[in-house]
């Protein structure tokens, strides 16, 4: 029977977020990518979703290394918290590598990572892999897809990419590199489904560098430019514009100062010199010499743009002297709070331009359809396997895949934990092994499940009764109470006749429990709760939840 090469994604199927891949072959294991997700708008509490990865867990005497594709939270994201419980070699770019030493230092576990810097067309081994990072553009630096080699064939896992033809700093996607593997033979490519609903290319980086330049120019305005810290393209367009037009750049917001550090100790940013400034030393200057680069094109409450139009800023007060460009679309989920911020910024005067009015301020890092159809010519996988995205993105790309001549029997859109198998002849499904997410609340990781997610879902509809009685430890005659308190259900000070006839209906059911001999405290609670329930839904119309608390005495 031949030996099959499994794959199973752990994240980054149907969501858009916390990318992981697992690749198995006899008795070693890869993973590629490694990151988290971001909680919806009923995971409340929660500070971050992560993948489930108790099967790596499990089979960590067969993980030979975690294969990082680029510096993006939903492909790092999540190692601060799998390295607390699996370890193994950690292989990035130097961008890459930088960003992840920052995370895994902020969360003392750089002592015990081992991360070793891997280059563009330099193989290494891994067990019985053989894993090649090719160049690829995105919109961060030291993005790489991954040429795996493996005993039944060549996978090709592209990671994030998109082809620019006039990158920023770096050379073009190694169409070139991909085009060679196509010869030789691939197996099996996984790939990027983000845009695969856009048609045509995704413009190039230098689009907005152009737009960028066009708005510093003639500008008697501060300008006050904000991106996702991680686009070093963008900010080093930025920078130039700036320079160019003869203005001093301070950056602020710790994500944005963090990424800048790292990318001038690589060699990622080059900044014309005398450019750079602190932000006090922006206050003495006219507005038409100034440039600030911060975080906050998300809405984020605790951004350094956001404290900037609410006037929590230590420096910086946003008013009509001003012109605020934010160079970042919004992320899904985003919408409102981005939408609170610029209404904000326009209050206090300030000229604010943003993607809905001007479409060149931010260009995707991700393939559109054409690049997609174009790297899947040059590569010419026997089989394929559409990636990071939603089910409508996974089903576009298989079907871009067909227009380019795979056979549609040889295309799975699979799902997170549901495990492929591949021969040099064949691809099917195999077994499903466990998965889904793990939510991160303060320093508690996985100890909000899905009953705890449901209490908070119930208490933020409907609220909370509490109802405390004394008991007479002899004899379960009432001592005190009912005492009827209540959060997020009604105002007690209002609502009176409603808490006076939830304490008789207590009263009650206590005399209905005496009645009937009924001592066990379990049941007694259960008799308040129930009568409770049924009397406050019928009055309210709503089901808040009910906690008896018997005190003895």
């Amino acid at each position: 029977m031949a030996e099959k090469l499994r794959i199973t994604s752990l994240g980054g199927l149907d969501e858009v977020g916390k990318n992981l891949t697992v690749y198995e072959y006899k008795g070693d294991m890869i993973v590629v990518d490694c990151g988290l997700g971001f909680p919806d708008g009923e995971m409340y509490g929660v500070d971050v979703v992560i993948p489930n990865t108790a099967y790596i867990s499990r089979n960590r005497d067969k993980l030979r290394a975690i294969v990082l594709t680029h510096g993006h939270e939903d492909h790092i994201g999540a190692l601060p918290y799998v390295l607390q419980d699996i370890n193994a070699p950690i292989y990035a770019t130097a961008m890459t590598a930088g960003l992840v030493k920052l995370k895994l230092e902020e969360h003392k576990l750089l002592d015990i990572a081992d991360i070793r810097i891997m280059e563009p067309g330099t193989s290494f081994k891994a067990g019985l892999f053989t894993i090649e990072p090719i160049h690829v553009n995105h919109s961060i630096s030291g993005a790489v897809a991954l040429a795996i080699g493996t005993p039944v064939g060549t996978v090709v896992h592209t990671g994030d990419f998109k082809i620019d033809t006039t990158p920023v700093n770096s050379d073009m996607t190694d169409l070139t590199r991909f085009g060679e593997l196509g010869k030789k033979g691939v197996l099996l490519m996984l790939s990027d489904s983000t845009n695969a609903e856009h048609p045509g290319f995704s413009p190039s980086e230098r689009t907005v560098g152009r737009r960028l330049r066009s708005l510093f120019e003639g500008c008697d305005k501060r300008v006050v430019v904000t991106t996702f810290a991680s686009n070093v393209p963008r900010i080093q367009q930025i920078i130039e514009s700036a320079a160019a037009c003869g203005r001093k750049v301070a950056v602020t917001g710790r994500s944005m100062e963090n990424m800048l550090k790292v990318a001038l100790e690589l060699g990622y940013i080059n900044v014309p010199q005398g450019t750079l400034a602190d932000l006090g030393q922006l206050k003495n200057l006219p507005p038409d010499k100034v440039c600030v680069i911060t975080t906050g094109s998300q809405g984020e409450s605790m951004s350094a743009l956001y404290r900037m139009a609410f006037s929590g800023h230590k420096y910086i007060d946003i008013g009509s002297g001003d012109r605020v460009i934010i160079s970042a679309s919004a992320v899904p989920g985003n919408e409102k709070t981005v939408s609170r911020l610029i209404n904000e910024l326009l209050r206090r005067g300030a000229e604010v331009l943003y993607r809905s009015i001007d479409s060149d301020l931010h260009v995707s890092g991700h393939a559109c359809q054409e690049e997609m159809k174009m790297l899947l010519a040059l590569v010419k996988p026997k089989f394929f396997l559409p990636i990071h995205g939603e089910q409508r993105h996974l089903r576009a790309h298989a079907a871009l895949a067909a227009e380019v001549g795979i056979p549609p029997a040889n295309t799975l859109v699979t799902e997170i934990g549901r495990t492929v198998e591949v021969t040099k002849k064949s691809i099917k499904f195999g077994q499903t092994i466990p998965s889904g997410r793990v939510l991160v609340d303060g320093t508690g990781m996985g100890d909000v499940g899905s009953v705890v997610l449901r209490d908070r879902q119930h208490l933020a509809q409907d609220g909370m009764i509490a109802v405390v009685i004394s008991l007479n430890s002899e004899d379960n005659s009432l001592l005190s109470g009912p005492d009827i308190i209540t959060r997020g259900f009604v105002y007690v000070k209002e609502s009176g006749d409603l808490i006076n006839d939830m304490k008789s209906i207590v009263v009650e059911t206590l005399d209905a429990c005496e009645i009937n001999d009924i001592t066990d405290w379990a049941t007694i609670k259960t008799s308040i709760k129930t009568a409770l329930s049924s009397y406050v839904s019928k009055a309210t119309k709503r089901s808040p939840m009910i906690l008896p608390v018997i005190m003895e005495i």
